[in-house]
């Protein structure tokens, strides 16, 4: 069986490196529009590197009144571990020599000033009580805050009434780094092929059931063939399912957010010192995409603070790409369910606008709000992130992830953003059991992936400590990661 992936970032390369894994004789291309693997959304500072696992996102934590939904924390604390079950695999084969390229332990704290305390108090309570998060800490005491989050706190008046919960075991992921080392464990010792610069234009059934793919690759027209086509273009997605003629792809269009960070470069002395990522709470009103967060990030042996994000409205698939692509990728029966979003989520159109012609001074006004005497005391410049595309689904707008697979099963894609690279393997390992089923009855295959995946059920993860735990421990011992 021949398969075609479109895209060679962190879903692509997740799902052809599994596929792989899985089922040797699969003959497997990645298709790629840029130079290198990972270098669009997945790069390094095209996202903020939190390895998701709600240990700090108010996000995946809604309040209503006085009662907390966790759900979605769990779940994405779930699939994070599942992720990471993968990634260890990846290590323990040396597919990844060092786990410290890609993966760095990094406290996940969340701080929140007088107005949210019984909120972020409410959230420990209900969160602490559950077995994924048993080792996360809380403190009103402005000491203890501070020995968690230094540059977040040296510039604040002691007086000032502040709560902070932190968790240790947090994490720094550079998902540009662990795309390539994945590429090349792909390349060179599953056999896939990668084609680089070859710009998919089209990709439509033909008569005979195959998938025929039409691309540029270094200005010259080519084409490609393949039983099963797998989609994982991030915001690219969006034209070739127009394209496609299949019934469901009237039900989607794309709403593009693009967005900034300052950036600063740091000592491994001050990277030592602060060791975090420190979220914090949206403004009243403003999306969960506006939540302010001060991260460590460590890229290529170097260490940098990044502080956003600020949002932006460019309507471009992907970062590199133009207008006239976007607008290739509407169609006339997506106009209404735009409007709809801009009716429905006008205070969202309006966030993005404002955030769309905010300055330097803006920016750095808001993290000295956020981290005073910050804005100074470092080398900060503004740097542009990547592209997403959220979905708009039968006329509203969804902000969450959607795996499509047509009912043949023979071509897959991944909508949507959030919580995106860090649940990649998880996702992909579903996307993969629904368009492959036979994979998995084999029974080389099943002993494969017990073997990757020791515990990949959510509901067990969730709902048994002791084999989370278990699990937990052995998978963080591979990775580096270490209770302190």
């Amino acid at each position: 069986m021949s398969i075609i992936i479109i895209g060679a970032g962190i879903m692509g390369t997740t799902f052809a490196t599994l596929a792989k894994e899985l089922a040797p004789n699969l003959d497997i291309m990645i298709l790629e529009r840029l130079d290198n693997a990972g270098a669009g959304n997945s790069w390094a500072f095209n996202n903020a590197g939190t390895g998701h696992e709600a240990n700090c996102e108010l996000n995946y934590t809604p309040v209503d009144g006085e009662v907390i939904s966790v759900e979605k924390a769990l779940k994405i604390h779930a699939q994070f571990n599942v992720a990471k079950q993968f990634w260890a695999y990846l290590v323990e084969q040396g597919a990844i020599k060092e786990p410290t390229t890609f993966i760095n332990q990094t406290k996940h704290c969340t701080l929140v000033s007088e107005s949210a305390i019984e909120e972020l108090k409410l959230r420990f309570e209900e969160m602490s009580a559950h077995h994924f998060f048993e080792h996360m800490r809380y403190s009103e005491d402005f000491d203890e805050i501070k020995s968690w989050i230094p540059f977040t706190m040296e510039g604040r008046p002691h007086y000032e009434k502040m709560a902070a919960t932190a968790i240790e075991t947090g994490t720094d992921v550079n998902f540009g780094a662990l795309t390539q080392q994945m590429a090349e464990h792909a390349v060179q010792n599953l056999g896939v092929n990668i084609e680089y610069g070859t710009h998919v234009k089209r990709a439509h059934r033909s008569p005979t059931g195959r998938w025929v793919i039409s691309a540029d690759r270094n200005g010259t027209a080519v084409e490609y063939r393949a039983d099963v086509l797998f989609v994982g273009a991030g915001g690219g997605a969006f034209p070739l399912l127009k394209k496609s003629h299949l019934p469901f792809r009237n039900r989607y269009a794309g709403f593009p957010v693009g967005g900034r960070f300052l950036q600063a470069p740091i000592s491994e002395e001050q990277a030592r010192q602060y060791k975090a990522k420190t979220y914090g709470k949206a403004e009243v009103g403003a999306p969960p995409m506006s939540v302010p967060h001060l991260d460590l990030r460590a890229v290529d042996g170097k260490y940098y603070l990044l502080f956003g994000p600020f949002a932006s409205f460019k309507p471009l698939l992907e970062k590199g790409r133009g207008f006239l692509d976007y607008l290739g990728s509407m169609r006339l029966h997506d106009i209404p369910g735009l409007l709809n979003v801009a009716l429905r989520h006008s205070h969202l159109v309006r966030y993005l606008i404002s955030e769309t012609f905010k300055g330097e001074k803006s920016m750095f006004e808001e993290l000295e709000r956020f981290a005073p005497g910050m804005s100074k005391r470092f080398d900060w410049k503004p740097i542009e992130a990547g592209q997403r595309v959220q979905i708009i689904k039968d006329r509203d707008l969804q902000m969450g992830t959607e795996i499509l697979v047509s009912k043949d099963k023979t071509y897959g894609t991944l909508l949507g953003a959030s919580p995106g690279a860090s649940v990649s393997p998880e996702v992909m390992l579903r996307c993969l059991e629904q368009m492959l089923p036979t994979v998995f009855t084999n029974e080389e295959a099943r002993i494969k992936m017990k073997r990757i995946f020791p515990e990949d059920d959510l509901n067990t993860l969730i709902n048994d400590p002791d084999r989370y735990r278990e699990i937990r421990d052995a998978v963080n011992k591979q990775l580096g990661i270490t209770r302190q």
